[in-house]
Formats: structure tokens, sequence, C-alpha cells
């Protein structure tokens, strides 16, 4: 990474079949509508040279790991949400790993609780995030305020690159994330940014 972007990483958080396809186990309806804006946000970043980190959820198959509200979900031999290995656990079509990329698990809502992200950021240089992926109230708004919580200088979430169950709840969502200090762009408006 080079030049003015070097200190920003884009986060794509649980952008996986289970949340996103019609027959996922855990839909977020919002979720399908934003893929393409997505796609466009990592393409962006590859092309500036921002850091591009995939967040997704990967359980225990036999959900030993998982919230315990979430539990019965995995129980007598079912298969659960984004169980390590399965479909549901795969990124949606059109969004890919590569070489440079890095993929960080998580098994809660934020991608910094009880994870190694903020210190791997932090050895990256990394001090602003841009934030896409589902859902907003949940992982989105968890990661965003320990974002803020950890003083990264800049967190922003790209408004039409994020989703939730309904655009009530994720605009109620955006209205409270700003009103923390966090910029929410439209992707075109993060596109043209030089910021």
């Amino acid at each position: 990474m080079s030049g003015k972007w070097n200190h920003t990483a884009l986060l794509v958080i649980d952008m996986q079949k289970d949340f996103i396809h019609e027959d996922g186990l855990m839909l977020v309806n919002g979720g399908r509508a934003i893929v393409p804006n997505v796609i466009k946000a990592v393409q962006v970043a590859r092309e500036r040279g921002i850091l591009v980190v995939w967040v997704v959820r990967e359980h225990d198959p036999l959900g030993r790991d998982v919230e315990h509200f979430r539990r019965h979900l995995y129980a007598a031999g079912k298969v659960g949400p984004t169980a390590k290995g399965s479909v549901g656990a795969e990124l949606v079509d059109g969004l890919v790993i590569k070489e440079g990329d890095y993929k960080l698990v998580k098994t809660r809502f934020s991608a910094f609780f009880a994870t190694h992200l903020h210190s791997f950021l932090q050895g990256a240089g990394i001090n602003k995030l841009v934030i896409t992926g589902v859902q907003t109230p949940n992982c989105i708004r968890q990661t965003v305020f320990d974002a803020v919580a950890l003083d990264y200088r800049s967190v922003s979430v790209i408004v039409d690159a994020t989703a939730a169950a309904s655009p009530e709840v994720h605009v109620a969502n955006m209205f409270d994330m700003k009103n923390v200090g966090v910029a929410t762009p439209t992707l075109q408006e993060w596109s043209k940014s030089n910021a």
C-alpha cells in the first residue's frame, strides 16, 4: 500500500450466503440489494491500494462458540448458520478474497470482540476504517462503536453498501452512528472523495 490511502482499511462484514441468499439461515432482507455496491467498494479500495479485510462469521458445527440465544439453531444435528465448512459460511458470488487481502473470523457481532483485529490494524498502520456489509443494527453498529471507542481517527459507513432487515432500521442506526462522528457517505460520494 502506498500514498494517501495507506492508513485506510475497508472492512467487508458478513457478506456470506446465510445472510444474503433468500434461503439463507439468517437472511437479512436488505442484504441482496447491496451486493453490487459492496463489489464496487472492494474494487475502488483495491484500485486505491486500500487494505481489504473480510470479516466473516464461522462457527463450530456443534454451536459451542455461538451466543447462547442462538445455540438452539445448532441442536440435534442441524447445520447452523455460518457453520465452518458449510455453504452458508461462504462469501456470496462476486466477492472474492484475493492475495493481499485479509480474512478475519469472528463469533460475535463486533469484529473487534475477542479477535486480534485491533492489533492487526495497528500493526498495518491503519487508523481509518470504511465499513460495508450486514447487518446495520448488529455487526455493523457494534464494530463501528468499538472502532470509535478505540479512537480510530476516521470511521465511515457506506450507507448504500450496508443493510438491515428493513429500511427503517437501517436509517435509524445510520442516524445513531452519524451522531457519534461517523461519516455516512454514499458509495458514489466515497468513490469520488480524496479524503
